[in-house]
């Protein structure tokens, strides 16, 4: 799917489309989201009862995941909860898919902590950016999350495993599921796919011990009834920019007076682009990727094209794309900043409590 058609769809499954062709779509659409949806829930009612096995791994397992497809901050919130349980002194391993890098598929060590073994091409940009911003994190990638665990018990020895992305993966059993939800649009349509933006029904939802509502403007509070749920409100904030050829980083205020060209292979790109100009930098022009592009010699000659266009002085993106610009030639990369994100949330004594009671029951 192109990012015009990425966009518009992720638009009309959203609820932010409402024409008339717009409700023709959905009115086609929905009837295989319906047929989606029994079989979602068919598919959790086996795994619930045991006709469809699931594994534990002999370690604690906390699942960071969505009911949505796209970004509602995933990568943030691993990292962020695994810097609060590094600093505890606890070996921290996390399981990925590794979507997109060329070893998809099989089950790798990308990190032992201590040393970085495959790249972004190996290993898709999540882990690898993972990987290489949190000192000390261990991560594996596998298909199949078990058989990454177990590879990581056999050559990494942790003492509690987070499963990124993990929510409808439901052949490893968890024993803290952590479910992402977007403040502003948390279920979109409330339609399944294709009709909409669920990759559940909203039933699935019971299974999450922990809701933690992303993207939440200030002073928020939580925007829909939980069910019983415990909850919390995050924020992700833009903190500054990393040169992509130095550890250096720049404020935004160094930027003010540039011309800005930004790019971004993320699933909501615009949220970004809104937020470097909230930021307040002068943004010329644009560029959507698809989520998780590869950043192919034709994509780099289209981002030197339109630099040249817009008369830009920089190129921003985010540091997940920055992981993947190795085709970059000298002249763009001496020119290109990666804006860093830090993700914040309201009340961090719930989620940390959560974390050392789960570990305490494990260590008696």
């Amino acid at each position: 799917m192109n990012a015009s058609y990425h966009t518009y769809w992720r638009e009309l499954a959203s609820g932010c489309r409402t024409g008339l062709a717009d409700k023709l779509v959905l009115f086609v659409l929905t009837p295989f989201s319906w047929i989606y949806s029994i079989i979602l829930r068919l598919r959790a009612t086996l795994y619930q009862s045991g006709v469809m096995k699931s594994n534990r791994l002999p370690r604690p397992v906390v699942s960071i995941g969505n009911l949505t497809v796209g970004g509602t901050g995933k990568t943030p919130a691993t990292a962020y909860i695994s810097r609060i349980l590094l600093a505890q002194g606890y070996r921290v391993a996390v399981l990925t898919r590794g979507y997109g890098g060329s070893l998809e598929g099989q089950t790798c060590v990308v990190s032992d902590g201590a040393t970085i073994m495959l790249g972004a091409r190996e290993c898709g940009d999540e882990p690898y950016l993972l990987a290489s911003t949190v000192p000390g994190l261990m991560v594996v990638i596998g298909a199949d999350r078990y058989a990454a665990g177990q590879l990581a018990m056999q050559q990494l020895a942790p003492d509690i495993f987070l499963l990124d992305d993990g929510f409808q993966h439901l052949r490893l059993q968890r024993d803290l599921n952590i479910l992402l939800l977007d403040f502003s649009r948390p279920f979109g349509n409330h339609l399944t796919l294709p009709a909409g933006i669920l990759r559940e029904p909203l039933s699935a939802m019971r299974r999450a011990d922990l809701l933690i509502f992303t993207r939440a403007p200030e002073m928020a509070s939580i925007p829909l009834d939980t069910h019983g749920i415990p909850a919390c409100i995050s924020s992700h904030t833009l903190t500054d920019m990393l040169p992509l050829e130095s550890r250096n980083p720049l404020p935004f205020s160094s930027c003010f007076d540039k011309n800005i060209l930004a790019f971004a292979g993320i699933a909501d790109p615009d949220v970004f682009f809104a937020g470097l100009r909230a930021k307040g930098l002068n943004l010329v022009d644009s560029l959507n990727f698809p989520d998780h592009v590869a950043y192919d010699k034709e994509r780099c000659n289209e981002i030197a094209a339109a630099m040249r266009a817009s008369g830009a002085d920089y190129l921003v993106t985010t540091e997940k794309d920055g992981v993947k610009l190795k085709g970059f030639t000298q002249e763009l990369a001496t020119r290109t900043l990666l804006a860093r994100m830090e993700l914040t949330i309201d009340t961090p004594s719930l989620l940390k409590g959560m974390l050392t009671d789960l570990l305490r029951r494990h260590e008696a």
